[in-house]
């Protein structure tokens, strides 16, 4: 038998608002979402790859640590807020503690005077192998419906999959079993389309000119019993949703058309998006598949230590200034004897002739070293940067002074068996109650039910110019590979992207690319092309491997290469542009607070 759903706050759909898209989010946003409109629940997503590396350093410091302590603070007001509107808080910023920190919880509702029942899932901790910090699986949402469905007001968990802290919920609100494919997986593609927060409401956007999104609200869904949902934001508050943030949102850090968790296999390729109103988009029609028989499982561990220094050249004879200080810098290495296992040299011609400021007539070569011997990378590197001071190019300066170095750290995927993996629910009066892995399983496969492509543009007179003329992209990491999603607004337009951009025009418009392995899924529901780029990263995010260690620029970098694309579509694209150029002349005033600044974010993730 079902045990009874949770009771919504208020009749309708469940509304539920996400509050934070990373550790170091927007403060205030766990306020503003409890006091800028109805809500049933509101989530908080604290964790990410690299997160997991910071907490993992913490606990070393501090055993009693390991989670985020910055929604700690916002608790101090917000738990009185969610209390009096009826709003249950369910967040993962229990992170490698979630018992610790549901403790404190408790110890804060006391000192603050606010009568709330605390649960908290565990289980995703995993045996962590030698020389790694962390080692946790993925759960899914079941185990926070298990705590929801128990009476829980505020449910802190460890490492679940972004997506479960809404298919928990609305598992609990809707009395979905395990069974419910098709609904978990619109709740699945709910979640991750408020995962981010902001970037669901124009944050990230590529077409950000079109709206004010100066400060954007953050996002909610309202999920109904089928699954089916609408993604929106509090009246009032800035941004924007329309099928463009959202398609962008859709396309982040996803692969192919089977979004596999363990839940639910969403089936992307599935999903319709209707403009429902404004700032209102419906998400319905979402398929789900059994989920696979396996967890994903994030390992981190030090990777080694690193140091970096950015030399300054201005001016004229800019190559040569660059093979002059290399050439100086390597020879001072092999003088020491202490060369760094790693030594890795970019020249980023920032500069241009006849400048008018001295900053844009200088260009930025940029050394990174890396060595598994701290002293390797420490005073070696930037005492042979600091002694060519007086004795290299002409205008010799560093960005900033060469450090002692950091440490690096590497995130490693591997998949468990779910039935290896214990997924406790601790209820509020502290019982611990086991949920059982789906009970059927399937290997998702890409390969099969591929779409078919659309008939092809008719030929036509064209121009060179950028791809983000016509196209929006949003791009970024998934250990050590980068997703680049691309999408485009027409049918027209649909029907030259799909056959113009293949993976060989994508490698040439990307040289970085070129040598390494990409793929190429297609999504013609979203008029959207999802690729994925095998090691463009390295080793990850924390490894800080190339200039931008997240990929989060990849897309806009695609948009700035020039191919050959129709008349027709950049007439069509540019008279569009003008009229939401001249409808946004003049800006919607700012929401209230937005000239404020932030409190500084604890931790960046």
């Amino acid at each position: 038998m079902q045990p009874p759903p949770i009771r919504p706050a208020r009749s309708g759909p469940l509304r539920i608002g996400n509050a934070s898209g990373f550790y170091g989010d927007r403060f205030d946003a766990v306020r503003d979402m409890l006091t800028g409109g109805p809500l049933d629940v509101l989530t908080g997503d604290y964790l990410a790859e690299l997160t997991m590396l910071i907490l993992g350093r913490a606990r070393l410091k501090d055993p009693r640590r390991g989670y985020a302590t910055t929604f700690l603070r916002q608790l101090e007001e917000g738990l009185g807020l969610a209390h009096e509107r009826g709003v249950k808080i369910v967040a993962n910023a229990g992170g490698l503690n979630p018992a610790g920190l549901a403790a404190a919880v408790r110890e804060l509702a006391d000192k603050v005077g606010v009568p709330v029942r605390v649960a908290h899932v565990e289980g995703d901790s995993l045996p962590v192998p030698e020389g790694f910090l962390t080692a946790n699986a993925y759960l899914g949402g079941a185990g926070i419906a298990a705590c929801l469905r128990a009476g829980a007001d505020v449910v802190v968990t460890g490492r679940v999959t972004d997506a479960a802290l809404v298919t928990g919920p609305a598992a609990a609100h809707f009395g979905w079993g395990p069974d419910d494919l098709d609904a978990l997986a619109g709740a699945v593609v709910a979640g991750h389309v408020l995962e981010c927060g902001t970037q669901a409401t124009g944050g990230n956007y590529a077409f950000f000119g079109e709206h004010d999104v100066r400060r954007p609200g953050f996002p909610l869904a309202e999920i109904h019993a089928d699954g089916s949902s609408v993604i929106t934001k509090h009246e009032g508050t800035g941004g924007v949703v329309d099928i463009g943030t959202v398609t962008a949102q859709l396309l982040y850090e996803t692969g192919g058309a089977r979004y596999a968790g363990p839940d639910v296999t969403a089936r992307l390729d599935t999903v319709r998006l209707t403009q429902d109103g404004p700032d209102r988009v419906r998400v319905h029609g979402v398929r789900g598949e059994a989920p696979p028989p396996t967890l994903k499982a994030g390992l981190n561990r030090l990777g080694g230590w690193r140091n970096e220094v950015v030399f300054v050249l201005t001016g004229l004879d800019i190559e040569a200034k660059a093979r002059l200080v290399r050439e100086q810098f390597e020879d001072a290495l092999d003088r020491g004897g202490r060369r760094p296992a790693e030594v890795r040299w970019e020249l980023a011609r920032t500069d241009r002739p006849d400048a008018p400021t001295e900053e844009t007539a200088s260009a930025l070569l940029r050394l990174v070293v890396r060595d598994q011997d701290a002293a390797t990378v420490g005073r070696a590197v930037s005492g042979a940067a600091v002694e060519l001071a007086l004795g290299s190019y002409p205008g010799f300066h560093v960005t900033a002074p060469p450090g002692k170095g950091a440490p690096y750290g590497v995130f490693e995927a591997l998949y468990v068996p779910a039935g290896d993996v214990p997924h406790i629910a601790v209820l509020p009066d502290g019982a611990r109650e086991t949920v059982p892995p789906a009970p059927v399983t399937r290997v998702p496969d890409d390969l099969a039910d591929a779409p078919e492509l659309p008939e092809p543009l008719e030929p036509g007179p064209t121009r060179s110019a950028p791809l983000g003329r016509v196209a929006g992209a949003r791009s970024g990491d998934k250990g050590g590979d980068a997703n680049v999603g691309v999408w485009v607004r027409t049918d027209d337009a649909w029907r030259w992207l799909a056959h113009e951009l293949t993976v060989e025009r994508f490698r040439e418009l990307l040289p970085e690319t070129a040598r390494l392995t990409v793929v190429r899924h297609v999504l013609p529901h979203l008029r959207a092309l999802n690729f994925t780029v095998r090691g463009l990263l390295g080793e990850g995010v924390a490894a800080q491997a190339r200039f931008d260690p997240q990929a989060k620029a990849v897309g806009e970098w695609l948009r700035s290469r020039c191919l050959p694309i129709p008349e027709a579509l950049l007439r069509a694209h540019e008279s569009a542009a003008e009229a939401g150029t001249a409808a946004g002349t003049e800006p919607a005033p700012a929401p209230a607070g937005a000239n404020e600044p932030a409190p500084a974010p604890e931790v960046t993730a």
